[in-house]
């Protein structure tokens, strides 16, 4: 098994090849974008070029992958042509009518989703942007349809779900509980529900985002568990019976 490496850096990697799997694009390079937006009309001079820089700079980060004494790319010698823009829109997502009662946001008037819908733009030569891709699509650009099961997570993503479960349950404050195995798999679940839907545009540390959702499910599952012994002691002090040792110090106090 490859090495799996936990830093924002690789998660990112693979949240993004994750969430291509649900994609389609005119073609693979327009895959992977530049700069995020939450409208085309906010592609202007300033925005073009910082992702004429955020081009350059993630052009640079690959080379020097492949060799550490490769000279950064110069943003002077990207066009506008050359960069992808991600416009997070629900412009090709179908209408959902009565899916929820008490609709609060934009996403409750539409099918619903595992990540943030968007769809990724090129600038052609006269400045006019013109759509590249789409998520949760299947078939061409133009003729293709909406399509929200034809894509999955990475095997390399699972595992690194699996390794940041088993890591956090090992901390001091939850290695103890008998029913740890219980919080893995709790976590691991909610993981599995809750992975894509990190938004890349809001923030840069999934570590973080995840590491959230797994505190929270170890607490859930610990209150039910607290809740259920409170339970039992109930039941076996009603019977003049021993409870828990955590009970009777309870009671000693």
């Amino acid at each position: 098994m490859a090495t799996i490496y936990l830093s924002n850096k690789e998660l990112l990697r693979e949240i993004h090849k994750s969430k291509n799997t649900f994609c389609s694009y005119t073609a693979p390079e327009d895959s992977d974008y530049d700069l995020i937006l939450p409208s085309l009309e906010k592609i202007n001079v300033r925005t073009l070029k910082q992702a004429r820089e955020a081009r350059a700079d993630r052009l640079s980060a690959l080379l020097k992958e492949k060799d550490k004494k490769s000279e950064p790319v110069n943003p002077k010698t990207i066009t506008n042509q050359d960069i992808v823009i991600r416009i997070t829109t629900f412009e090709h997502i179908p209408l959902a009518p009565g899916r929820k009662k008490s609709p609060k946001f934009n996403a409750d008037h539409y099918a619903k989703l595992n990540f943030p819908p968007f769809q990724h733009y090129r600038i052609d030569a006269e400045g006019k942007p013109f759509c590249v891709g789409k998520s949760h699509w299947k078939g061409a650009i133009d003729k293709g349809h909406f399509c929200i099961d034809k894509g999955h997570i990475t095997d390399t993503l699972a595992r690194m779900f699996m390794k940041l479960c088993e890591r956090y349950s090992m901390r001091s404050n939850w290695r103890g509980y008998t029913y740890v195995d219980e919080m893995r798999s709790q976590a691991l679940l909610q993981l599995t529900m809750i992975g894509l839907q990190f938004d890349e545009s809001k923030s840069q540390n999934p570590f973080a985002y995840y590491t959230a959702a797994i505190t929270n499910s170890f607490t859930r599952v610990l209150n039910i568990e607290k809740r259920n012994q409170n339970i039992r002691d109930d039941i076996l002090e009603l019977n003049n019976m021993t409870p828990s040792l955590t009970r009777q110090m309870q009671n000693y106090d």
